[in-house]
């Protein structure tokens, strides 16, 4: 036997047979794990198994390789429900859950995105600051598989300084000054992205998505012969829609 206790986020749900349903959730230590909640197609434990739902729970397997059960599952914070009053923040959790789902290989540890993805919630019930919240974990989830993105210096000159650009080839940063003669061969680089204490101007958001969408889709989703999740195509016009961008 096979078995796990601890914190967990939902990521999806899918009904099995007449009255369970296959719950994946990510997890610190075991990634993304999946297995079975019995009685999780009733109305009684629906509301736990919404994609951005955090939980306490406890999970065994016969063997290492087979889909286990969760024995337990239980709230350790406010669901998704808590999002209900801003349609873009639950697409957001929507968007998410679904890469997460796409690009996380089964029962391998990621606390450090595990943490992040904690943080992005408390984000995205917090206010309206949460896009470029996002906008930094899609970075630190490029990282956390193993392309980090360079925004911490020119690459061209080493100056940290007035960093403008991004090279769509290498993802490391260029000056204004450097970029310059090739700007329109590269990525723009919002002041948030590079300077945490950067203050957003209008388009920064606009432009960290576009960023990030680049390395996404040819990092992570064109190996495994995926497009981006389509949550995050409605997400971009939700928030454009609400002048967020």
């Amino acid at each position: 036997m096979r078995s796990w206790t601890g914190p967990a986020i939902a990521l999806s749900a899918r009904r099995h047979g007449e009255n369970d349903a296959v719950l994946e959730v990510l997890t610190p230590d075991r990634g993304r794990l999946a297995g079975l909640v019995y009685g999780g197609a009733g109305s009684r434990k629906r509301a736990l198994l919404e994609p951005g739902s955090r939980l306490d729970a406890a999970w065994t397997a016969r063997a290492e390789d087979a889909l286990g059960w969760f024995e337990r599952i239980e709230a350790s914070g406010p669901g998704a429900a808590a999002l209900l009053d801003d349609p873009a923040a639950l697409t957001a959790v929507q968007y998410v859950a679904a890469v997460l789902r796409d690009v996380l290989p089964e029962r391998q540890a990621h606390p450090a995105l595990f943490a992040a993805t904690g943080v992005l919630l408390d984000a995205l019930a917090a206010g309206p600051e949460w896009p470029a919240v996002l906008v930094r974990w899609e970075v630190g989830l490029l990282a956390e598989t193993g392309f980090g993105l360079g925004l911490s210096e020119c690459a061209l000159t080493g100056t940290t300084r007035d960093l403008a650009y991004v090279s769509p080839r290498t993802g490391r940063a260029a000056s204004a000054a450097a970029g310059a003669p090739y700007a329109d061969r590269l990525l723009r680089l919002p002041p948030f992205l590079a300077d945490p204490a950067a203050p957003l101007a209008s388009g920064d958001i606009a432009d960290g998505f576009a960023l990030t969408a680049h390395f996404l889709a040819a990092h992570l989703m064109a190996p495994l012969r995926r497009d981006l999740p389509e949550a995050r195509d409605r997400l971009i016009i939700q928030l454009g829609r609400a002048q967020r961008m």
